[in-house]
């Protein structure tokens, strides 16, 4: 519930040439955006009436404009809460850490699984590998405010990154590989399809089995050639992509 304070009485609805409904969505805006964290409920229709001295209509329509922008989020028979804003990015070749502290997140991650096996069939052929090659295995969950937001399963060439599991694989393995080993990672080859999350992906994400996510599949490449090869899936309510499409020749762009 939202505090009742000098700052809210001061801001009180007027006649003015502003509609009602307007100043309302200003003022919760504000609220929702600077003061309450997601997931937090809001002021009741009744508690917003008294407060703000209007009327119920205009306060449906100050939530309802809110809501359609993804600000507030209703659910039946509880109440009207604070949404999770999804992460909207580009597409361009950075690191997840590089790219949410760009965006004004904090990034952590959370690292599942770090081994050296056999790689896969799938991946062998995209990293070039013989079918018994060993390579470098790494899945972490990455967070955004303390949200997760994504999990990562990585494989990465070992003859190019050698003892790449002695490293802190908690940040950025892009800076890594290109401070540690000279080898920076200069392009990468992306695919996008949306899912239905399984079991495990759904408890990671703190989602429901089922739930839309968005898989990517990438084949990263430095210098000697592929070096990379990662799927992700993303909670398609906390994260959308954004690209910019033009009459121009295609070029080879991805989000990493």
């Amino acid at each position: 519930m939202a505090r009742r304070s000098d700052e809210g009485a001061a801001r009180r609805i007027t006649e003015s040439a502003i509609p009602k409904h307007a100043q309302l969505r200003r003022i919760l805006l504000e609220l929702v955006t600077e003061r309450l964290q997601p997931g937090a409920a809001i002021p009741s229709e009744r508690q917003l009436i008294t407060e703000y001295g209007v009327s119920r209509i205009t306060v449906r329509e100050a939530l309802g404009q809110l809501v359609n922008e993804g600000y507030l989020t209703r659910v039946r028979g509880k109440g009207t809460f604070v949404a999770h804003r999804p992460v909207q990015s580009t597409l361009h070749l950075a690191s997840f850490t590089e790219e949410m502290r760009a965006l004004g997140h904090t990034p952590t991650t959370v690292v599942l699984l770090r081994e050296e096996r056999v790689a896969p069939a799938d991946t062998a052929a995209a990293l070039h590998l013989e079918s018994d090659d060993v390579a470098v295995h790494l899945k972490r969950l990455r967070l955004a405010d303390g949200v997760p937001v994504s999990i990562d399963d990585a494989w990465f060439s070992r003859a190019a990154y050698p003892g790449l599991l002695e490293h802190d694989l908690s940040g950025s393995v892009y800076s890594l590989v290109a401070d540690r080993y000279g080898l920076p990672i200069v392009r990468a080859v992306q695919t996008v399809a949306a899912d239905p999350a399984s079991d495990d992906v759904a408890t990671l994400l703190g989602t429901r089995t089922g739930a839309p996510v968005l898989v990517f599949d990438r084949v990263s490449f430095a210098e000697p050639g592929p070096v990379e090869h990662t799927r992700s899936w993303y909670r398609s309510d906390r994260y959308r992509v954004q690209m910019e499409v033009s009459a121009e020749a295609p070029r080879t762009i991805a989000l990493i």
